[in-house]
């Protein structure tokens, strides 16, 4: 309660009107649905860090809004064979501190990725052999076979090059003053309240930038973050809710900006990280199947979100060509949930505690499941955390559950691979089955569209019917909302606010 309370008083200040700037002001400030976790691109996790990491660090390659793998520092690439990826980078680029990125710069990165420890982008690139400098603008990546994903991944946090000189000398704590070669250089962290950015005037695009400083503000509760917005505290929100389109439907200083996300929302499941998972509910997937036959996706969705969100039993969306058509959500049945939890023979009521990032709706969320699981013999406990905190926490096996979202990746392999692999960076919840890590190795190195596809329905089909090592709840829509004053913004579905074009009018 006292954590509810507290996030609801910073809220309610934020909805105060900041002071207004000048109206010729190239000062962008966007209120972010939760406050990111560290500022390192090899250590991060969060979405919320990825729309400031878009800010301040460029990859080798990015998408467009039509999901086309675009070249960024890089100015194209080409495969010397099924194994070796030829990168040729973009000259005159240089990182927020004067030193020059060159191909030396990137070896030093993707190595950084690969070693770090602790690192997220590990499994994400683990299938790299060797990375040399055929030259200075040109790069060498040997890969230990043939991957269908590999490239999509330098698109994101993978492909992010940072300054060697401020990596080494910051080791660690790269992340307290990250230097990159990104559109805007970081200023200061106020946690809980504000990252500053400002203009960059060496970057390599500088004709694109228009702003002169972004600021970020976290403003996790959704009434102060609307409230901001129509206010003109703030020029730009991020994720809004469905309900919020209604709100400023009449609101001509606004704009709502919507388009379907590449992830996803679903329950993680501790079965196997530390003394948490000991419990009924993290060994027995009878029970955990019997928690999930108690809950109507469908249903939460219209209490919560008006329906304005797919329902789902995996982590592809429909409009994705791995999307598994035949992998539907089951049907709620509280009668068979009873049963398979009298054949576990638990003593009832079983409790189980999920974590929930302490935000209004998925608050909401929370409670609509423990009031639907109870009719089956659930006593489930809400613990409302901020989301960094939570997703430390995660990381360390200190949850039973975990309402968490993905924001999503072009490439099936970025949904996937990290949460369920064994040796994925994000699979918290410890779950491990040798044939599904064959599966989705075997997935990653299938070139062939329809033979992928099916490595994947059998990925399901083990993991989330037999196993039960998670659950997926639906698919999202990105909803933004933003001043009238802002021209130039392009939506792209993975949400990330991709400054180059944008001014304020």
């Amino acid at each position: 309660m006292k954590k509810t309370l507290a996030a609801l008083a910073v809220g309610a200040a934020l909805a105060a009107p900041l002071a207004p700037a000048p109206a010729d002001a190239q000062h962008l400030r966007i209120a972010l649905r939760e406050d990111p976790d560290i500022l390192d691109p090899t250590l991060a996790r969060t979405y919320v860090g990825r729309i400031v990491f878009t800010a301040i660090c460029d990859k080798l390659f990015d998408i467009n809004e039509r999901l086309e793998i675009v070249p960024q520092l890089a100015t194209g690439h080409r495969w010397e064979d099924p194994r070796t990826l030829i990168v040729t980078l973009r000259d005159g680029v240089r990182f927020h501190d004067g030193e020059r990125m060159d191909a030396a710069a990137v070896v030093h990165s993707l190595n950084r990725h690969l070693n770090l420890q602790g690192s997220f982008r590990r499994g994400e690139i683990s299938i790299i052999t060797a990375i040399e400098a055929v030259d200075p603008l040109t790069v060498r990546i040997r890969l230990s076979a043939p991957s269908a994903a590999f490239l999509s991944q330098l698109t994101d946090r993978a492909g992010m090059i940072l300054s060697p000189r401020a990596a080494d000398a910051a080791g660690r704590d790269f992340g307290l003053r990250p230097v990159c070669a990104g559109p805007f250089r970081f200023v200061e962290r106020v946690a809980q309240s504000r990252i500053v950015v400002e203009r960059f005037n060496d970057y390599w695009n500088r004709d694109a930038i228009h702003l002169e400083r972004v600021t970020f503000l976290p403003i996790p509760d959704n009434n102060a973050r609307i409230a901001n917005l129509q206010s003109g505290a703030v020029e730009f929100g991020e994720r809004m809710e469905p309900d919020h389109v209604e709100m400023v439907a009449r609101n001509p200083r606004l704009r709502v900006v919507q388009v379907d996300e590449l992830g996803y929302q679903g329950i993680q499941y501790n079965v196997n990280n530390g003394p948490r998972a000991q419990t009924p509910f993290g060994q027995n997937p009878r029970v955990r199947e019997a928690f999930e036959l108690a809950i109507d996706r469908a249903a939460i969705n219209q209490v919560v979100y008006g329906g304005a969100y797919v329902p789902t039993a995996q982590a592809v969306p429909p409009a994705n060509p791995f999307h598994i058509r035949e992998f539907t959500p089951e049907p709620r049945n509280v009668a068979r949930a009873r049963q398979l939890l009298q054949q576990a023979g638990v003593q009832l009521p079983v409790r189980v505690e999920l974590t929930v990032p302490n935000n209004q709706d998925l608050r909401q969320v929370g409670e609509v499941i423990q009031a639907m699981v109870r009719e089956a013999g659930f006593d489930l406990r809400i613990n409302a955390m901020e989301f960094a905190s939570a997703l430390q926490a995660s990381q360390r096996g200190d949850f039973e559950t975990f309402l968490l979202g993905w924001s999503g990746r072009v490439d099936p392999d970025g949904n996937i691979w990290a949460f369920v692999h064994s040796q994925g960076g994000q699979n918290d919840g410890r779950y491990s089955n040798p044939e599904v890590d064959r599966l989705l190795d075997a997935a990653r190195t299938e070139l062939d569209p329809e033979r992928r596809r099916a490595l994947y329905a059998q990925v399901w089909q083990i993991s989330l019917r037999q196993d039960r090592h998670r659950m997926y709840l639906w698919h999202r829509r990105n909803i933004f909302i933003h001043s009238t004053r802002l021209s130039g913004y392009v939506p792209v579905p993975d949400g990330m606010i991709r400054f180059q074009g944008m001014r304020l009018n």
